[in-house]
């Protein structure tokens, strides 16, 4: 049935496919409209049309963008810091939406904004955005499944002990402060694995490689405090945030007015062509200064 091929063969979610049911010409075979429960035989084309959206809510507005990648069905694109992904309350342009929403009207291009994943205003570096709602579909259960490859790039204070490792620490809603999160006994499950690169300062700083294997609210931030290694310049979880800025640290601190993160690797399986793709975002200017300080300073390998 037609059922069958979309959710065994396709993997359209029942959600999809009741929207598909409601589209004109959403479902075809041989070139006549369907139901779900039509028959299917080989040599049948089956034929699957979603609506045009558009995201009527968001504002267009010139803006620089650096496109990494972008297909008939999806968009990557390297996010500068200090700019937020997706409008909010008080924010509702200078957005990465309202720079990609007139990117696509200037392209000719009806499309609804679809943010497969989301980075903190502060952090930099890759955004995939899916043009339709099946290959967002796709991409968010690749990234539930723990099959998308998200690595990050930071500089944290001191050297992580031991040099590499796994945080496996769950993280929720600081009880106190609820705008934060912490690490607290029955949060939600959350794996962070680091691989340290660079030591500099005698142990006083350091270069990290990340990988999730969940992706909770601050998550790199909370699990570098839990252990004692905060990441430069986080005004939420790191010294920026205390008194404890002095000396060195705030020579640093000054150096940087973000927290040291960057969304450096992003690997996924394309969900049209079933080819595995995996784009690099090199280290932004800020972040290669920071760096350039750091190695000023007396530097342990």
């Amino acid at each position: 049935m037609v059922r069958t091929v979309l959710e065994k063969r396709l993997g359209v979610s029942r959600k999809l496919m009741s929207r598909l049911k409601l589209t004109e010409q959403g479902l075809t075979l041989n070139g006549k409209r369907v139901f779900t429960n039509e028959r299917v035989k080989q040599g049948d084309c089956l034929a699957v049309r979603m609506e045009q959206e558009q995201s009527d809510d968001i504002l267009p507005e010139p803006m620089p963008l650096d496109i990494v990648y972008e297909d008939r069905e999806l968009l990557i694109v390297n996010k500068l810091p200090g700019i937020i992904v997706h409008p909010t309350h008080g924010h509702y342009t200078g957005t990465l939406a309202n720079g990609v929403v007139h990117h696509w009207l200037e392209r000719g291009e009806t499309v609804r904004f679809r943010p497969v994943h989301r980075l903190d205003e502060e952090t930099s570096g890759l955004v995939a955005i899916a043009k339709n709602p099946y290959i967002h579909q796709q991409l968010s259960e690749q990234m539930q499944a723990g099959e998308i490859d998200k690595r990050y790039r930071a500089f944290v204070y001191k050297s992580p002990d031991p040099a590499y490792g796994t945080v496996d620490a769950p993280i929720d809603r600081n009880p106190e402060e609820p705008h934060l999160r912490v690490v607290i006994p029955g949060g939600y499950a959350s794996v962070t694995h680091y691989e340290t690169e660079a030591v500099y300062r005698s142990g006083g700083a350091a270069k990290i490689k990340l990988k999730l294997e969940t992706g909770r609210t601050h998550q790199i931030r909370v699990h570098m405090k839990h252990i004692g290694c905060p990441l430069i310049g986080d005004k939420l979880y790191g010294y920026a945030s205390s008194s404890r800025s002095s000396g060195g640290s705030a020579e640093l601190e000054a150096a940087v007015e973000r927290q040291a993160l960057h969304a450096a690797t992003l690997g996924f399986t394309h969900p049209m062509t079933h080819k595995y793709m995996e784009f690099e975002a090199a280290l932004p200017q800020d972040l290669q200064q920071l760096e350039k300080l750091l190695l000023a300073g007396p530097r342990v390998k």
